[in-house]
This record gives structure tokens, C-alpha cells and sequence, in this order.
């Protein structure tokens, strides 16, 4: 495996995939159509001064109502996958009870379109939209929802199972439990110590219990989507490397190490002190770990940016009011190279350096697949409608670059997920970020695929002549 000079283009072993990416509160809209129920993120779109301009997920790209030209497009580009996620509150409004047919008629529908267009459905059951009856019960602060969600597992695979290969549990927990409940940037807009370690802990007691679900109902294969964080110190003195250590325990140990080496971060005392209860966390009950670690068939990694961390005192001494994301440590973006319109520093070699440590550091992690990559830029659009971003361009050809290499150092990744096939609501910075390599006019709602798309549609077709069946391997 090797670049090719031929085509321009990193070059990826036989039965390596390519997919995009989306997910439902981000694209969908008809929030109150068919039955749906509101979910936390309706809720917090609602209250002044959390989201950018005021935006909301009602309409969003109409998803909803366009989804067949939405996989027009991505039929057009060649995917061999597409990665999408299911709205809980279209499926259980208020998080439990019997299913709304009309939601699963919807996902129904959008599954077969997807394999009469020859691309494998990978279903996410969980991207943030948590039905907002559950949150007024206490979220994902208590067991109750990890239950709930293993219902609802089991009802979506029980409708779709037939027909969907790949299933995902949670996208990023680290988001649900730490950006939601603690920074409280993102829904429910909670800050909290000990209710964040709370909710971190039963997203993976969902997880697990979902698993579960999704085995007995004959799901082939099975696995979790993870955001870990390339961390660099500031400086390498030993404060600032502490201060790494704790940062690489809220990032990353709370979810791998349960997830994948059977026991809970060795550094999580240091780097929470107080806000654990009793030392450990009572909230955890005999047989979580191996519930938490029940097998899995891949793991899904969303990278976009390293963080770059150094030492700093506590926000807030009391414990009391201390945030689960409060752990003597300042997070910064590098600022000697360049940056998306998100901030975020645009360095892939980090890209390689994360997947070789994981690998490294996880004997029992299962095959990867990349479930998100890519980047928010200014776009332009020329008078005649084409969409130029030769800076997203720059930016995946060197991240698969950076993929490419990972896996010439031996980490076993299977597949590829662009993020995003569209433009969408982009939480709480609302329509003013556009990760998509299709533009959406949100006023017209027309779709127009940019030189993203047409430099990932030319990747995707020359690996699949350069690997066709027959030709000699490289």
C-alpha cells in the first residue's frame, strides 16, 4: 500500500470502504411531524442565548422530506456505506413505551432506498437527541435511561435488523455526558461534578445493555463511536504533563479503558478528587465492567484536531460546584499552522499518532473504522453555482494521508466515514459552520455538491478500479 502516483490519491487496501456520514437532529427537521416527540436538544434550542442566533433543528436540511435526493447524492458519489442515526424521540416520544409506527415506517423506508441504491446502511443509535421525558426523569444521570435506551434498542433492531449490517450505540459520549452535563455547551446545558461522572458512567451501562439488545435480535455487527483526543503538552515540565494525564482521562480513559482493558482510569482519583463519591463512584454497581466490555465488533473513531493542554489552577475550589470538566488543566488549539472556521489546527500527522498509540496502548481493541473526519471551511460559490473549498480538499487528502499511514504501521482500520455528506445545524454554533462536501441553502433547500465532493467521488472510484477483483495486488 502505498501513494499513487497515478491517481493523486492515498492508496488503501482491497475491501477497505468509503461512507458519509450524518446525524437526525443535525439534518432531519419535521421535529413535531408523525408523532415525534421533543428531545433535549429541541428543548435547549429554546432557551435564549444557546445557540447561535437562535437557531433550532425544526427545519434544518428538511432531511425528513428530501431523503431520496439526499441518497441520490450519495449514489451518485459512490459510497459504499452510509453512516445516518435514528431520532429516539421518533421512535419512543417520551423515551419509553410502545413504538411510534410512523417513525419506524420513516427509518424503514430510508434503509431499503439505501439498498436499492447499493449502499450499506450503518445505523447510529445514539447522536444527543435524548427524548426530553427521559431528561425530566434525571437524563443520563440515572440507571433508568441506560435501561430505557436498551428498550429502544431492541425495538429499532427488531424493525430494521433485517436489513442493517452495522450498528453504533453512541456517538461520542464524551459530548453526551462532559460537554452536556458539565461544560453544559451542549444539551441539557447542565454543570455539574458528580452528575456528569454519573451520566459518562450509564452512557456505558447503556452501551452495554444495548449490546445485549442487539445481539438477541441477530444484529451482525456491533460497536461503539469513540472521539478520543490527540493531547500534547504545552511544555514538558512535569506539571504541564500531569495536567496531560489528567485532561487524557476525561478525554479518553473514562471510555477505553472500561470499554476495552476491563477496569476504570488508573488516574481518575488524581483528576477528580472529590467529585467521585466515596472514592469510586456509587453509582457503580458489582458486574458494570463486565457489562461495559462485552465484546465488540468494531470501534468507531471521529478525529478532527489534537488539543494542546497545560497546567492551571481549579476554576472553582469548592467541590460542590466544581464541573466534571474542571480538572486544573487548560485546553488550547496550536497556533502555528492553520485553522478551520471552527478554530480547530489543521496538523494530520497527529491523525497517524492517534491510531498507532491506541493500537499500541489496547491489545483487545477490535478493527476501527474512521466514523468522522473533516472540517468546516469558507466555502465560495462562483457566479455559474460551483462550490469551491480547495481548503477542505487539502484538508482530507491529508488526514487519509495521514489514515494511509496508520495503517502502513499495521492498525487495523476497515473503513472511512466523511463527515459530512451536508451542511447542517452544527449544534450550538447553529448554521455558521459548514462541515459538508454538499452545500445546503437553507432558505431553498437546494443541494450543490462542492469540489469536496467531486475530489472524494474521483478517491472512491480509483480505489475501486485499483482493487477490483482480478487485478494483481500491489
Amino acid at each position: 500500500m502505498s501513494f499513487s502516483e497515478s491517481t493523486g490519491f492515498p492508496e488503501f487496501p482491497a475491501g477497505f470502504f468509503f461512507g458519509a456520514a450524518t446525524a437526525s437532529y443535525q439534518i432531519e427537521g419535521a421535529y413535531d411531524e408523525d408523532g415525534r416527540g421533543p428531545s433535549i436538544w429541541d428543548t435547549f434550542c429554546r432557551e435564549p442565548g444557546r445557540v447561535a442566533d437562535g437557531a433550532t433543528g425544526d427545519v434544518a436540511c428538511d432531511h425528513y422530506h428530501r431523503y431520496r435526493e439526499d441518497i441520490g447524492l450519495l449514489r451518485e458519489l459512490g459510497v459504499d456505506s452510509y453512516r445516518f442515526s435514528i431520532a429516539w424521540p421518533r421512535i419512543q416520544p417520551t423515551g419509553s413505551g410502545p413504538a411510534n409506527t410512523a417513525g419506524l415506517d420513516f427509518y424503514d423506508r430510508l434503509v431499503d432506498e439505501l439498498l436499492a441504491s447499493g449502499i450499506s446502511p450503518a445505523a447510529t443509535l445514539y447522536h444527543w437527541d435524548l427524548p426530553q421525558g427521559l431528561e425530566d426523569r434525571g437524563g443520563w444521570r440515572v440507571r433508568e435511561t441506560a435501561e430505557r435506551f436498551a428498550e429502544y434498542a431492541g425495538v429499532v433492531a427488531a424493525r430494521l435488523g433485517d436489513r442493517v449490517d452495522r450498528w453504533i450505540t453512541l456517538n461520542e459520549p464524551f459530548c453526551s455526558a462532559f460537554v452536556g452535563y458539565a461544560a453544559g455547551a451542549h444539551a441539557p446545558g447542565a454543570r455539574e461534578g458528580r452528575g456528569a461522572l454519573a451520566a459518562a458512567h450509564h452512557l456505558l451501562v447503556g452501551h452495554g445493555l444495548a449490546v445485549h439488545s442487539l445481539r438477541a435480535a441477530g444484529a451482525r455487527e456491533v460497536g461503539i463511536t469513540l472521539n478520543p483526543d490527540r493531547l500534547l503538552p504545552a511544555t514538558d515540565s512535569p506539571a504541564d504533563l500531569a495536567a496531560v494525564r489528567r485532561v487524557e482521562t476525561l478525554h479518553n480513559g473514562v471510555w477505553f479503558e472500561p470499554l476495552f482493558a476491563g477496569r476504570y482510569p488508573e488516574h481518575e482519583a488524581e483528576t477528580w478528587g472529590e467529585l467521585l463519591p466515596s472514592g469510586d463512584g456509587s453509582y457503580r454497581i458489582d458486574g458494570d465492567l463486565d457489562l461495559i466490555g462485552a465484546p465488540l465488533d468494531f470501534v468507531g473513531i471521529n478525529y478532527y484536531r489534537p488539543i494542546t493542554v497545560s497546567d492551571a489552577p481549579y476554576r472553582d475550589a469548592d467541590p460542590a460546584t466544581r464541573t466534571a470538566v474542571d480538572v486544573r488543566a487548560e485546553e488550547t488549539w496550536r497556533d502555528d499552522v492553520r485553522h478551520t472556521t471552527m478554530g480547530w489546527p489543521v496538523v494530520p500527522h497527529t491523525f497517524t499518532d492517534l491510531l498507532v498509540d491506541l493500537a499500541e496502548r489496547y491489545p483487545a481493541l477490535p478493527p476501527l473504522l474512521i466514523t468522522e473526519n473533516g472540517s468546516a471551511e469558507a466555502d465560495t460559490v462562483d457566479a455559474d453555482g460551483r462550490v469551491r473549498d480547495s481548503e477542505r480538499v487539502d484538508y482530507l487528502h491529508s488526514h487519509l494521508d495521514a489514515l494511509a499511514a496508520a495503517l502502513r504501521a499495521g492498525v487495523d482500520v476497515r473503513g472511512y466515514y466523511v463527515w459530512s455528506l451536508l451542511d447542517n445545524f452544527e449544534w450550538a454554533r447553529g448554521y455558521g459552520q459548514r462541515f459538508g462536501i454538499v452545500r445546503v441553502d437553507y432558505d431553498s433547500q437546494v443541494r450543490t455538491p462542492k469540489d469536496s465532493y467531486r475530489w472524494y467521488q474521483r478517491l472512491i472510484a480509483a480505489h475501486r478500479a485499483r482493487t477490483a477483483p482480478g487485478e494483481e495486488p500491489r
